[in-house]
Parts: C-alpha cells; sequence; structure tokens
C-alpha cells in the first residue's frame, strides 16, 4: 500500500479546470487551454507523500527550474509561458506557479546519469549493467562511470515505482525517431548542467527529464533539475565506496526508517508525521542547493 497519506482536495479557482493532483504539483488548465502548474511543499519518500510539509519547498522548485530553463534554452525549448498567478487564485500561489504549453507529453521518464548510485547500482551489482548497457568492472556506490548514460524508466502513478526500461523497449513503444530524439536531449542538457554544477562545487549524479511535443517540436517540461528530479551532493565530500551526502530529502528517508519513527517500511501503514528538526534540516538543504547553484540568497 501507497500513496497519498492525507490526499488534499483541490482549490477551485474560477477560470481554471483542476486536472491532476501529482505529488508536490497541482495540474489546471485555464480557459486559453494552457496548463497551470502549482508546486506545493508536499514531499514524499518510499512512494508515500507524507502528511507534513516541508515550508518554501514549493517555491524553491518552481525558482531553481526558471533558473535552468533560462541556461538550457539553447539546447531545447522549455513549455513555460509566464508565472502570473491567475486573477482570483490564492496569494500563496506566488512564486510557486508556472504558466506553461499544453504538450504531448511523452510517457518515458528521461534519466540521465553520470555517477553509480540507487537502483542503477543495484542493477550493476547484479549484473554489471544499467538499463541493459554494459559497464566496467570495478564500479562502487558513488563511481563516477566512463560517461554519462541514458536510462530511461515508465512514468508510473502517485504511489508506484517507475521502472527501469531498455532503450530498445523505449524506441519500441515510442518510436525509433523519438527514442533517439529523447536520448540526445537528455544527455545534452545534464553534461550542460553538470558543468554548471561542477564549477559550483556540485555533482550532478543523476538526474531525470519529462518532454513533450509541441508539434513537432521536443520541448522539455515539468520541472528541471531540482533537488526532487536529481542527486545533488558536494563535491568536497565525494567518496566512491558509500552513500554520499546529498541536497535533498535524505533526512526525512533516514529519520522514517530510524527506530524513532516508530514506522515499518514493510508494513501496510501510513508513515507518520515528521518531526520538526526534520522538517527544518531539509528545508535547509534546498535552500542551500538554490544558492549554492544560483549565487542568489533564499528568501
Amino acid at each position: 500500500m501507497s500513496g497519498f497519506v492525507e490526499k488534499p482536495e483541490p482549490i477551485e479557482v474560477p477560470g481554471l479546470v483542476h486536472l491532476h493532483t501529482g505529488k508536490v504539483r497541482e495540474l489546471y488548465r485555464n480557459e486559453a487551454g494552457d496548463l497551470v502548474m502549482v508546486a506545493s511543499d508536499r514531499t514524499s519518500a518510499y512512494d508515500w507523500v507524507l502528511p507534513t510539509e516541508i515550508p518554501d519547498k514549493g517555491r524553491i522548485l518552481t525558482q531553481l527550474s526558471l533558473w535552468w530553463f533560462d541556461r538550457l534554452s539553447d539546447l531545447v525549448p522549455h513549455h513555460v509561458i509566464g508565472t502570473d498567478v491567475p486573477a482570483g487564485a490564492p496569494a500563496d500561489w506566488e512564486g510557486r506557479t508556472l504558466v506553461c504549453k499544453s504538450l504531448a507529453m511523452v510517457p518515458v521518464e528521461c534519466v540521465a546519469r553520470g555517477y553509480l548510485t540507487g537502483s542503477g547500482l543495484a542493477e550493476y551489482d547484479e549484473s554489471r549493467t544499467v538499463c541493459g548497457l554494459a559497464l566496467p568492472e570495478g564500479l562502487v556506490d558513488g563511481s563516477e562511470l566512463p560517461g554519462p548514460i541514458f536510462t530511461p524508466a515508465t512514468k508510473a502513478a502517485v504511489g508506484d515505482h517507475d521502472e527501469n526500461v531498455s532503450y530498445e523497449e523505449v524506441a519500441r513503444q515510442v518510436g525509433a525517431e523519438t527514442a533517439a530524439q529523447l536520448r540526445q536531449a537528455t544527455l545534452a542538457v545534464y553534461s550542460r548542467a553538470r558543468d554548471i554544477a561542477r564549477g559550483r562545487g556540485i555533482i550532478l549524479a543523476d538526474t531525470k527529464f519529462e518532454f513533450g511535443f509541441d508539434g513537432d517540436t521536443l520541448v522539455i517540461a515539468d520541472e528541471v533539475l531540482t533537488p526532487d528530479s536529481s542527486r545533488f551532493w558536494p563535491a568536497d565530500l565525494w567518496e566512491p565506496g558509500r552513500a554520499q551526502p546529498s541536497f535533498d530529502k535524505q533526512f526525512v528517508r533516514d529519520w522514517l526508517t530510524s527506530p524513532e519513527s516508530g514506522w515499518d517500511r514493510a508494513s501496510e501503514q501510513p508513515p507518520p508525521a515528521l518531526p520538526q528538526h526534520v522538517v527544518e534540516a531539509t528545508r535547509a538543504k534546498y535552500v542551500e542547493a538554490y544558492e549554492r547553484l544560483t549565487g542568489a540568497t533564499w528568501n
């Protein structure tokens, strides 16, 4: 069992039709046919959307995505039209709202990996491959790969796992031409972002993107290169052979699996509310990631 511990009721706004409640974002359509994405402060772990929010998280994800979109637009166009809050919407939507083109979305999570960890490490330990791609012997948790690799996954519903698939399976599902476009764009964007992050003392270990088509044009969508969609590691603490400290919700995961939480991950019981010290530590990591990447002070 998994999903929302407490699924929120969508806010009704004149002129907007609510389409979907995701793990973090609420999705609406406006009268012009554009999509309105609102990033909440919700957080998820172990396929559960938790009952406790992380203050400022939605705004940080939104503002960081916008910062990255500006630095990637020469590689692939993005879906953002504007950031104005729709008339009649809550004031709290300021800074967390994106008005976006409605795209024909490709049902693939486009994952780029430059380092070995997570589900990629688990597959490597079994078969010396990741998504069917052969890798050299001797790699460990945190090892840098010989070059970035495209390791796609199927996009799962809230509460379900994304499932890693081969490039050949993506080509079968969406066509060879589209699969090639996805791989080229994913690796180009990852490589650009990796170099930018590296110049700011951060390792971009892996990340995932979503793409859609605006007519015949491939467009990058959703969020990009945030601590929710990427593994960011402090470069000065990188040490292959162990789990790396990261700029994300690791404090949440660690607390949920600690004796203090009292939660059994294998049970069907939903996880408990987070204590304040975990909330504050997690928020601080998101703020630090934003500030180190952008060079701006979060306020």
